[in-house]
């Protein structure tokens, strides 16, 4: 087999003590609730720790209804939005780590089998239709579960039918094939769409939360991701191996590459869902931890989704103080952000 076929040497792997694991994902965990606090007091209209913990308490439930502003800034507003930018950071996340091992390629990332460019599509038609919010959520869900079943149809042997070679390359090809005939779709609807529109359009397309007031579908959707992949990551350890040596391990190889397709993909769908198109989440923080901490899929799959919640909690805090009261896509923080540092990543790992 040609080395390049196989970028994730198994040399990367390295088990981790469950007392470390617990210790990173402490720490991981005190990161995101402090960075939690900062989204909730900070903003257009500062509001002191002391006041943030009190809106928050159940006892004081009844300061929005009495007109308690900073209440009503913190509860209706600020949380939602916190919350909704975890959900989507962390789904990001654990999308990458897992294509990066289905794929076995440590550059693969969510949005790399077209997944984006059909929730894109489908988000941005609903817009130029001027339909109402959540025809748009419904318009980029279904465009996502569009682009997942054409990459089943078109790359079923490599997903569910044994073969002795590494499959990956052409799975990885049939995605970005798909993605770029979404990309080509996404700028004729750019072309055409009226002016009073395009703005909005564009906005969605590089990461917008102002619409994640409602963010319980992708924190459903994170827990039901979370319980479905991670009992799987002793598998995702041998998968890493190669499918042949595998299969000699006794891992059923195809249901778990297919299983793995699945998870990844519907958790990229929630996240552009809920939160448009936000790059850069689910190659770097994977990578990054990765490269730190090794490739123990039992260690790295909860971190990926902590460390990611926490990535777009921090950006969506960034876009809504840096030119406040104005407010930036998410995606460009990200995007920011992400492409230095995983420069830095790439020349220290040459080193």
């Amino acid at each position: 087999m040609n080395r390049t076929s196989s970028p994730m040497p198994t040399t990367t792997l390295r088990v981790m003590s469950a007392k470390r694991a617990a210790a990173i994902w402490l720490v991981l965990a005190a990161i995101a609730l402090v960075v939690l606090m900062a989204s909730l007091a900070l903003g257009s209209v500062s509001i002191a720790p002391a006041r943030v913990l009190a809106a928050l308490l159940p006892s004081h439930a009844s300061h929005v209804v009495s007109g308690d502003l900073a209440g009503e800034i913190v509860r209706t507003l600020r949380l939602p939005r916190a919350l909704a930018g975890f959900a989507c950071g962390a789904l990001l996340a654990l999308a990458g780590a897992l294509l990066q091992v289905l794929l076995r390629n440590p550059l693969a990332e969510p949005y790399v089998l077209g997944v984006s460019g059909g929730a894109a599509t489908f988000a941005l038609i609903a817009m130029i239709a001027g339909c109402a919010w959540w025809i748009v959520d419904a318009s980029a869900f279904a465009g996502a579960f569009v682009s997942i079943l054409l990459v089943l149809g078109l790359a079923r042997r490599e997903l569910w039918r044994g073969e002795p070679q590494d499959t990956s390359p052409r799975l990885l090809l049939t995605g970005a094939v798909i993605a770029a005939g979404w990309g080509a779709v996404i700028t004729l609807l750019l072309n055409l769409a009226p002016d009073n529109r395009l703005r909005g359009m564009l906005f969605w397309l590089t990461g917008d939360l102002n619409g994640g007031a409602m963010p319980w579908t992708a924190l459903a959707a994170l827990v039901v991701v979370l319980m479905a992949i991670v009992p799987a990551a002793p598998r995702l350890n041998v998968l890493l191996r190669g499918d042949a040596a595998a299969q000699a391990l006794g891992v059923a190889v195809m249901p778990l590459r297919l299983r793995v397709y699945l998870v990844a993909s519907l958790a990229a769908a929630a996240a552009v869902t809920t939160a448009g198109t936000i790059g850069f989440v689910g190659l770097v923080v994977p990578h990054m931890l990765r490269l730190a901490f090794g490739n123990d899929q039992r260690m790295l799959l909860p971190a990926a989704a902590l460390g990611g919640g926490v990535a777009v909690m921090g950006a969506d805090l960034i876009a809504r103080t840096v030119i406040a009261p104005a407010q930036l896509p998410v995606g460009v923080i990200t995007s920011i952000v992400g492409v230095p540092v995983f420069l830095w990543m790439l020349l220290r790992r040459r080193r």
